[in-house]
């Protein structure tokens, strides 16, 4: 346990150490797009600028989303906080199309109107292979830590900062050829910059919305999780799977079918190796619930309307009326199968002197457990 808290804290520390890295670098960097943007005439730096801008925003919800996600679970978020991180990835998603929206409203303005149109010049190009530089290496840098720590918000911000990259080179390369005479391609850069922006937002919100309404793990991942629960020793069939995702995390609940007349505690020990088994060979599997069947109850419960033990052993009881053996009966075990009751009695066989008597009293148990509607046979055993 103290192990895995120290994983925690650890991914913790490093999803907060890069996303601070990355705030810093987006405050230089927006002022320096949105300055020289001004300066040097070029509405598509400054769009990019205004981008940067929104990513201070973004880093500022990571950090809170990373730190409240790290939370072990307590009593009012039983199955922990990994769904803040899930809330700032769709925040951070229309965050971005906001901002996209404004960018490509002003591009187009600009574009059909030619006295709103600027001249950039020359320092936007450099600003902008700046931008490219220092942002590729955040994507890098915060994509490495998003591996690390199974993180589909860093990996969300991971691949906002090379978007913010490729817009930049947009930047530059628009930038260049308005430069070399040719209209309208900065507002044109912009235009682009904004629907890339867009994009992007849309897929964030769309992922993380998936989650939020439990969508089932990909297809050949539950394969590959079927596959291992039959690979159980003692696992007859599997029905009833059901997986979502939780933050990095993903869930796993199934019924499993075993032998109808094991034990509970050999029951339990199946499906104790199937989750261990899961657990053990899949990543980022972090809870598993297995639920264990003695029989097909899939499309219905054939013995759910079946008496509980302490009603129908008083039934058996009251059956079993002058049978001065029954006092002897050292443990009654109860099958429900098939919408009936196998009933096991245990005896011990010093009580008997012959065969004859023996084979009379498992006759009488017999006779008249079967008179009782719901059970479907008794059966002797002696210890």
């Amino acid at each position: 346990m103290q192990k895995e808290t120290d994983v925690i804290q650890n991914d913790l520390l490093a999803k907060k150490k890069v996303t601070v890295i990355g705030a810093i670098v987006n405050i230089v960097l927006s002022a320096l797009k949105i300055v020289f943007g001004w300066l040097g005439q070029s509405h598509a730096l400054v769009a990019d600028g205004i981008h940067s801008l929104s990513d201070l925003l973004t880093d500022a919800l990571v950090y809170f989303a990373a730190h409240q996600g790290a939370k072990e679970a307590d009593e009012k978020h039983p199955y922990g906080h990994a769904r803040f991180e899930t809330l700032a990835t769709i925040i951070l998603g229309i965050v971005l199309i906001a901002v996209a929206g404004a960018i490509v409203w002003d591009a187009i303005q600009r574009v059909l109107v030619d006295d709103v149109l600027m001249k950039p010049s020359w320092i936007v190009l450099v600003i902008a292979g700046l931008s490219i530089i220092f942002k590729e290496g955040l994507f890098w840098l915060t994509l490495k830590v998003a591996n690390k720590t199974n993180s589909p918000l860093m990996k969300a911000n991971a691949w906002h900062h090379r978007s913010d990259a490729i817009s930049s080179l947009v930047v530059l390369i628009g930038v260049a050829i308005e430069m070399m005479g040719y209209h309208y391609f900065d507002a044109l850069a912009a235009l682009i910059v904004g629907l890339m922006v867009a994009k992007m937002g849309f897929s964030l919100v769309n992922d993380a919305s998936k989650e939020l309404v439990d969508t089932a793990l990909e297809p050949e991942l539950i394969e590959q999780v079927k596959a291992i629960i039959l690979g159980v020793s003692g696992v007859r069939e599997l029905h009833f799977l059901r997986t979502r995702r939780m933050g990095g995390q993903a869930l796993v609940d199934v019924h499993i079918m075993v032998e109808p007349k094991i034990s509970v505690s050999e029951g339990h020990l199946i499906s104790e190796k199937v989750r261990v088994a899961l657990i053990g060979k899949l990543d980022n599997l972090s809870e598993v619930m297995v639920h264990i069947d003695p029989e097909d109850d899939e499309m219905y419960s054939p013995s759910l309307d079946l008496p509980l033990r302490a009603s129908l052993v008083k039934m058996l009881d009251k059956a079993w009326a002058g049978l001065v053996e029954k006092e002897q009966i050292t443990n009654i075990n109860l099958h429900y199968l098939e919408g009936k009751v196998l009933v096991e009695i245990e005896l011990p066989l010093v009580l008997f002197s012959s065969h004859e008597d023996v084979e009379q009293l498992i006759q009488a148990f017999k006779t008249r457990g079967s008179v009782i509607r719901e059970v479907q046979s008794v059966k002797v055993l002696f210890t």
